[in-house]
């Protein structure tokens, strides 16, 4: 089957894909030539009613629970339509930062209704890619032919909308799912048409495979990331220091001299590379995480030679060449450096080891599952819905063991037995009710109060009356009347 593009985006309850979900999945797929194949594909997907959106997400979608319960499907009946129309063989799935937000939300979505989270992207030819880092690499590489928006205070910008208005591309409805397809389609185009070279070397340079063979030629290279300062056109000339096939490999900005940290310990390295907003901060370490499965932009430092490049990344070749030989003539910097992430890992490792997991946020949390369990998950999606508690007991992993009943509940409701239906009600009582002052259904409804206040007269204040009426019409029988 020939290759095509299924280009993608959601809108969501959030910006946690762990605790979010998505309301809306747009799509369209393309030929590899960027034209249209087939009708585009547009779902609203049901809100639980364990769940409370994100007010703020709200006001920018425009997409009530409300309507999702009106006019969308279950997850579970969007899964069959994603299977049976998306996620087709040789699909490159693509987006506009679908790699480090969309692709979540799906990993996630999959997970809940007991799919493998990963296949969709890498089984039967399919792949992934991102439009976000080639649009950087475009502008700051090969800029010409294109129109690039800056803020209001001068600072280069490269967010969908302000990019489509500068150049003039239809995209009448920001932040509709299916209209910021239609835009980065747009700009993909834009970007084929006038660097067609960028484009096809960045195509061909999305798998993890390629990026090693890459990084095995070229330990220095030119890096696009969003880590990286919009001053710098989000772009850095940067030295392999170590490579992990699971953690990603460590790179340096060679912008700047390594000396004031070569001597420091693992610990005043990690000190250093933690993110903060305190201006009387010494500098921070200038390395980065680059993962092999994000579809990283990266390019031959032969570019470099062009003056306009070298402005635009604030760096020239001399610069280059100094930092590179004190970065190797150091040899204990770079274990010094995967010690300190080594430290960093613990330190977050031990902080998730003390936030309460829950089954719905534990994809990452608890290891691959075992065939056993491989094998029931594909049971559980084909069983009738009055026979899902057969099942619970031969399932080998507590999180499974936890979601199969919240599965049921969510997407079966009307076969939840009386002592089912109770058990959910106590379970949505403990979600949003639980912690007074403090609990999701106190906070979500303060947050109303403050933006009732700051959209006052504004013609979205409709939206904040919907969520109030969608929290009151779900709210969970008091425990009192449960034990009841």
């Amino acid at each position: 089957m020939a290759q095509s593009f299924f280009w993608y985006d959601l809108e969501t309850t959030g910006i946690s894909p762990r605790g979010g979900r998505v309301m809306q999945f747009a799509g369209q797929r393309t030929d590899m030539e960027l034209k249209p194949v087939g009708e585009p594909v547009n779902v609203l997907i049901k809100l639980n009613e364990d769940i409370l959106p994100d007010p703020d997400a709200v006001m920018v979608t425009g997409i009530t629970p409300q309507q999702t319960l009106q006019d969308g499907v279950t997850e579970t009946a969007f899964l069959k339509i994603f299977f049976d129309q998306v996620a087709i063989p040789d699909t490159i799935f693509v987006g506009y930062n679908t790699i480090r937000f969309d692709d979540e939300f799906m990993r996630f979505l999959l997970y809940r209704n007991f799919y493998d989270a990963y296949e969709w992207q890498w089984q039967d030819g399919r792949s992934r890619w991102d439009m976000l880092d080639v649009v950087r690499m475009t502008r700051a590489l090969r800029p010409a032919g294109i129109s690039w928006p800056m803020t209001e205070d001068g600072k280069p910008t490269n967010r969908l909308e302000l990019l489509t208005a500068a150049n003039g591309l239809d995209h009448k409805n920001a932040h509709d799912a299916l209209n910021d397809v239609f835009a980065t389609i747009a700009v993909a185009n834009l970007i084929r048409t006038k660097q067609p070279k960028l484009f096809e070397y960045l195509l061909n340079l999305r798998g993890k495979n390629a990026i090693k063979d890459f990084i095995a030629k070229n330990t220095t290279f030119i890096y696009s990331s969003g880590k990286y300062a919009n001053e710098t056109e989000k772009t850095a000339v940067v030295q392999l220091l170590h490579e992990d096939d699971r953690k990603g490999a460590i790179v340096y900005d060679l912008r700047y001299d390594p000396t004031e940290f070569v001597h420091l310990s693992p610990e005043e390295l990690a000190d250093r590379w933690r993110y903060t907003k305190d201006p009387e901060a010494p500098p921070r370490l200038p390395v980065k995480t680059m993962k092999y499965n994000h579809c990283p932009a990266i390019s031959p430092t032969g570019l470099l030679s062009d003056t306009d490049v070298q402005k635009r990344l604030q760096v020239t070749p001399e610069i280059v060449s100094a930092n590179l030989v004190k970065v190797k003539a150091a040899p204990d910097f770079v274990a010094n450096i995967v010690k300190a992430r080594d430290l960093l890992d613990d330190e977050r490792g031990e902080q998730w080891s003390k936030e309460v997991v829950d089954a719905d946020t534990a994809l990452y949390d608890g290891g691959f599952f075992d065939d056993n369990d491989r094998k029931l998950m594909a049971v559980v999606r084909a069983a009738p819905p009055d026979e899902l508690n057969e099942l619970q007991a031969d399932l080998h992993d507590q999180r499974l063991k936890d979601l199969l009943p919240r599965y049921k509940a969510r997407n079966f409701s009307k076969y939840l037995s009386d002592e089912e239906r109770t058990e959910w009600e106590r379970y949505r009582y403990h979600v949003l009710m639980e912690g007074g002052t403090k609990s999701r259904l106190a906070k979500y409804m303060h947050r109303l109060g403050e933006l009732a206040q700051t959209e006052a007269g504004s013609d979205k204040r409709y939206l904040l009356e919907e969520l109030q009426l969608y929290a009151e019409s779900i709210m969970p029988v008091l425990e009192t009347d449960i034990q009841q």
